[in-house]
């Protein structure tokens, strides 16, 4: 990931932990103590996603497979983040939006969560990953459609052909 790339997803995180510390004075209560998280953390983690999402399939597998053990092995706020990465993942057959959203969802609702911004970024991406995807189906389903009744309107315009042609013969 680039600089530039890595500022923005960090000014994003602060942005979403930024807002939900106004959340408490909007409403009289005293702000919570949020437990910072480790800027390596949230770098190794972007960084991650980053190499993860270009890895041939046969390397994404062996990297599932790795970062499901460590979460099965240590149940961290880091290892959960990084599952969650790895399930949401595009076009592999580990893909799991679902599995990834219950994952993220106990960190992306703790504020005081150290990669609590990072989960929302993260369930942002997904929901946005599925609306996306369902949409693509559509669109599938309406050109498959579409298909058919084109094929119908040429197998109608090659009987009519063969009429015309078949009665000016007998003339």
């Amino acid at each position: 990931m680039t600089i530039p790339g890595r500022l923005l997803c960090m000014a994003l995180a602060l942005t979403v932990a930024g807002c939900g510390a106004l959340r408490g004075l909007e409403s009289g209560e005293p702000p919570a103590v949020v437990e910072e998280a480790r800027p390596d953390d949230l770098d190794r983690l972007l960084t991650y996603f980053a190499r993860a999402r270009k890895l041939p399939a046969g390397e994404q597998g062996k990297e599932h497979e790795s970062a499901r053990q460590a979460y099965l092995r240590s149940q961290s706020d880091y290892n959960r983040v990084r599952l969650a990465m790895l399930l949401s993942l595009p076009g592999t057959v580990f893909n799991d939006e679902a599995r990834a959203l219950e994952l993220i969802d106990p960190l992306a609702r703790n504020q005081r969560a150290s990669l609590s911004t990072l989960a929302v970024l993260l369930g942002s991406y997904i929901q946005e990953q599925k609306r996306l995807s369902g949409n693509v189906q559509a669109l599938q389903q309406n050109v498959q459609g579409l298909q058919h009744k084109l094929d119908a309107l040429k197998s109608l315009d090659r009987s009519l052909i063969e009429r015309e042609q078949g009665g000016a013969k007998k003339r």
